[in-house]
């Protein structure tokens, strides 16, 4: 097949990673992948065998989705969208794939619904229109309005074939944050969740003994790396090591150094932070679903500060529904000072050793599996 995965991340980059990650699995699986994206570039985040074409990016203004960045950082204008979307309808078309993937949406991005919509109306009109999928991870924004709901039940009536839901049913259903309908629900498919093969522990030993503090790929985590250089002031010779996401991460590495305690690292985030966990005393991060799958697939003790700014709930709800496992602990972001985090941490670390988790973590695998099933029933038809 030729598989072609639409993506656009606008704050974080955890949306990027996982439409990466399908791309190899598909690659792996013998089919042609191209993965489109529209979001900012990411230098640590290869395609590998996945091929990445990208469209003129966009960024969110910070946790204010209503508002587009472009390149330069300056509020997109009608010029710049109408270029992005023109690229994107020439892409798919050249490319004439046989599977279509959106990620997120309809669920989300309905800031970027006209693209969308564009996109899925010229997947039609192709000689031989694809199949087309929507992939979304375990837990979404609830939507705020009905209409919210009314409109993403409408596109998947309208365009799609299946819902490819990357989670485990029994952990993470998706009723946890979406009114599945009816109507929805013949059409949902979950693939189990969608992370990377386990990385191997480091073979230099990096991390080993440090509480490894990360915040993803994007442009947050500022309240979370200043409570951690105060937690490893007061945390006497024991290293830290913040790993730092985003455009300007070397700048912000900088800035966290001037004047931090002798024990505190600050780098910019790194593509071996998985093989680091398995030497690390401690992680201190985000909850978003990669870092989550990351520290399930390790085992290593952890403390989450779930993302809530901008009424975010997403993260908040997998932090809640992994707390109960040993050697994972919550902070909210409210509650988050140093003696808080010192807390947390030594609670994580006298919990019995977790093991490392390898059910249900074959999602990308499962994903192709779903897809040309879908395929070749459709090429039977």
């Amino acid at each position: 097949m030729k598989v072609a995965i639409v993506v656009t991340h606008l704050l974080g980059t955890g949306h990027l990673a996982r439409a990466l990650t399908l791309g190899r699995a598909f690659v792996a699986g013998g089919h042609d992948a191209l993965v489109i994206s529209g979001g900012m570039p990411v230098a640590h985040l290869g395609g590998a065998d996945a091929r990445v074409f990208q469209l003129p990016p966009l960024r969110s203004d910070g946790v204010d989705f209503s508002t587009l960045l472009d390149d330069r950082g300056d509020v997109a204008s009608a010029e710049y969208l109408a270029e992005r979307e023109m690229t994107l309808i020439r892409q798919i078309t050249q490319y004439a794939p046989d599977a279509l993937i959106t990620e997120l949406f309809p669920f989300g991005r309905r800031i970027l619904k006209t693209e969308f919509q564009a996109l899925l109306e010229q997947a039609r009109r192709l000689a031989q229109p694809p199949q087309v999928f929507a992939s979304i991870r375990d837990i979404l924004a609830p939507p705020s309005k009905p209409k919210k709901a009314v409109f993403a039940q409408g596109m998947v009536d309208t365009f799609y074939d299946a819902v490819l839901v990357h989670s485990d049913p029994q952990i993470t259903p998706l009723d946890l944050s979406w009114p599945v309908t009816g109507a929805l629900r013949p059409k949902l498919r979950y693939t189990g969740f969608v992370t990377p093969a386990p990385a191997p522990a480091h073979p230099q030993g990096a991390g080993r003994g440090e509480v490894l503090v990360s915040a993803g790929g994007g442009d947050v985590g500022d309240t979370l790396f200043a409570c951690a250089l105060e937690a490893a002031a007061a945390d006497g010779s024991r290293p830290w090591r913040l790993l730092v996401g985003g455009q300007n991460a070397p700048e912000t590495c900088a800035k966290l150094m001037r004047g931090s305690p002798a024990n505190v690292t600050a780098e910019p985030a790194r593509p071996d932070f998985r093989q680091m966990l398995h030497h690390a005393a401690a992680s201190v991060s985000l909850c978003g679903y990669n870092t989550a799958l990351d520290i399930l697939q390790s085992g290593c003790p952890a403390v989450f500060v779930p993302f809530d700014a901008g009424n975010e709930v997403e993260q908040t709800i997998r932090a809640n529904a992994m707390a109960g496992q040993p050697g994972i602990e919550t902070v909210a972001t409210a509650e988050l000072a140093p003696r808080a985090l010192l807390d947390a941490l030594d609670a994580a670390r006298r919990a019995p050793r977790r093991a490392a988790q390898t059910d249900h973590m074959q999602g990308a695998e499962e994903t192709v599996r779903i897809v040309a099933e879908i395929c070749r029933h459709a090429d039977a038809r």
